[in-house]
């Protein structure tokens, strides 16, 4: 006789229901543990509990991009594409685990056990931690490819003005 298996009972156990853990170091010296959470807000877990809200604008945010690329840039523009191509990735990366798993799978924890000196802490942070977010490869791409974004327009901008200048 098969076996007919719940989809939800088994990413609710899998994903929802995850063991206490202290992580798993990856990099000596206290630089970088793996540790599973569940992140149900955005970036840092800002605006924990709003998965709709989320998903809409990750939707909007992806559409835009997609409209940049083909719109917004040329074929010389490689940098640009590159930069949106990541922000494609991560977007599209922390989408699915919002949609599959109801939130967001991070796992990497820089610097776990790492104080700020003095006893500061950052705001809103109930800890003195030197970072204390956990984050995935998917927020890595989203904030590598905004950086190389900016830098490149801001590069650009630069290149024009040297150029109008020796034109004139």
């Amino acid at each position: 006789m098969p076996v007919v298996l719940d989809r939800e009972t088994i990413l609710h156990d899998a994903w929802y229901r995850l063991p206490a853990h202290a992580g798993v170091e990856v990099l000596p010296w206290g630089l970088l543990d793996f540790r599973l959470v569940l992140n149900h807000g955005a970036v840092f877990g800002i605006g924990q509990g709003s998965r709709m809200t989320f998903i809409l604008f990750t939707i909007a945010a992806t559409t835009a991009a997609l409209l940049l690329f083909a719109r917004g840039t040329r074929a010389s523009m490689r940098l640009a594409h590159c930069a949106i191509a990541l922000i494609l990735a991560g977007g599209l990366g922390n989408l699915f685990d919002r949609m599959q798993y109801g939130a967001v799978r991070d796992f990497m924890y820089m610097l776990p056990g790492w104080n700020l000196p003095l006893g500061w802490q950052w705001p809103g942070c109930e800890t003195s931690e030197v970072f204390p977010w956990i984050f995935n490869v998917a927020d890595m791409s989203l904030l590598a490819g905004m950086a190389l974004f900016i830098w490149g327009s801001w590069n650009a901008d630069k290149v024009a003005a040297q150029t109008s200048k020796h034109a004139a």
